[in-house]
């Protein structure tokens, strides 16, 4: 199968990576022309992951994104949500048919609330069964370095969703195997909301233990909307199959590495840019600032909005993302809505 990628930021660039290790001609869209010529000349991402060198013979590379679409069996979305509508909409509504859409967004696409599965069935008629998500703890820089990773591969139909997991298994890439497709996004535009809060607490000065029990608390919080969203897969400790978990055959509950092990690294590691644009909220920037500040986006920003509309229609108890909603659209001081917080932590 041919794989098209639209997206060329780290993680965009870190899955491309894996399929050209493992022998796959990729077509890929960059909407910069000078960006692909030097990508060429260099055999690397002259803006992300620049130490990741690629054999250009592999690559097409491309500003024209129709040709990436009609090139490839396999569409891997890799654009931050908040530009997705904008970046799609200009497409006929016929270019996604026969083809596989694979995600690798964490967030909710802004605009109308929804996430990217949704926006595809609304727009392009595309269904459940083409559509694939590719999430868990895997920080892009490490993914780059080769260091060994483990990825959730989602989707309503397992053999197909198999099949597209085996095009990214490496000596340093592990994949993982379940039909949670709406669990698993969820979970990551939840986790980097949490992260952001992380953020917001270490820039405030508070300690590893304070911390500890902030991301606790968030994974249970996390469970709480899983629940009420009509998600099965949020009970601790539970799993359908125990004798051959990493055989791609089981349906992980919030604990397991898609779920909480997402939330963990991204809550700790210092690759994070949620959990860093958080910090800068705590030390006292503004959200402008802090977005001048940083070169690539933070998800959850959007997504602390995003979801604070969506858990209208659930009703479900989710007081530290509410908290940061608060901080980052309703001004609501990073200091009081702390204290607030860690009067209310168990």
């Amino acid at each position: 199968m041919k794989f098209g990628i639209i997206g060329s930021g780290s993680w965009g660039t870190a899955l491309a990576k894996i399929l050209t290790d493992n022998g796959q001609h990729i077509y890929w869209w960059n909407r910069s022309e000078e960006a692909i010529e030097e990508f060429k000349l260099r055999a690397h991402n002259p803006h992300y992951l620049s130490s990741a060198k690629f054999d250009t013979a592999k690559l097409s590379l491309t500003a024209d994104i129709s040709k990436v679409i009609s090139s490839a069996d396999i569409i891997l979305i890799a654009v931050p949500s908040a530009f997705i509508e904008d970046l799609l909409c200009a497409l006929p509504k016929d270019i996604f048919s026969g083809k596989k859409i694979l995600s690798a967004i964490k967030g909710i696409l802004p605009k109308e609330n929804v996430l990217l599965n949704d926006f595809l069935s609304s727009h392009f008629d595309l269904p459940i069964e083409d559509y694939f998500a590719v999430l868990g703890p895997c920080h892009a820089e490490e993914v780059a370095a080769e260091k060994l990773s483990y990825l959730t591969f989602a989707g309503k139909d397992e053999e197909m969703t198999s099949k597209i997991a085996g095009y990214f298994n490496t000596p340093y890439l592990i994949s993982i195997v379940n039909k949670d497709i709406i669990g698993v996004q969820y979970a990551a535009i939840l986790k980097n909301i949490y992260a952001l809060g992380a953020g917001i607490a270490h820039g405030l000065d508070y300690g590893d233990n304070f911390l500890s029990v902030f991301i606790a608390n968030s994974a249970n919080e996390m469970a709480v909307f899983l629940r009420k969203a009509g998600i099965v897969n949020a009970e601790v400790g539970f799993t359908e199959n125990k004798e051959n978990f990493i055989a791609n055959d089981v349906h992980n509950n919030y604990a397991a590495s898609v779920y909480l092990g997402d939330l963990l690294v991204t809550c700790y590691s210092l690759y994070s840019r949620n959990r860093t644009f958080g910090t800068m909220i705590g030390k006292g920037y503004s959200v402008k600032a802090a977005q001048l500040e940083m070169s690539m986006v933070a998800e959850g920003y959007n997504a602390s909005k995003c979801m604070n509309i969506i858990n209208q229609k659930y009703n479900a108890e989710i007081p530290i993302a509410e908290t940061v909603f608060k901080i980052l659209w309703q001004n609501l001081s990073a200091k009081k809505g702390f204290k607030n917080i860690e009067e209310n932590l168990v």
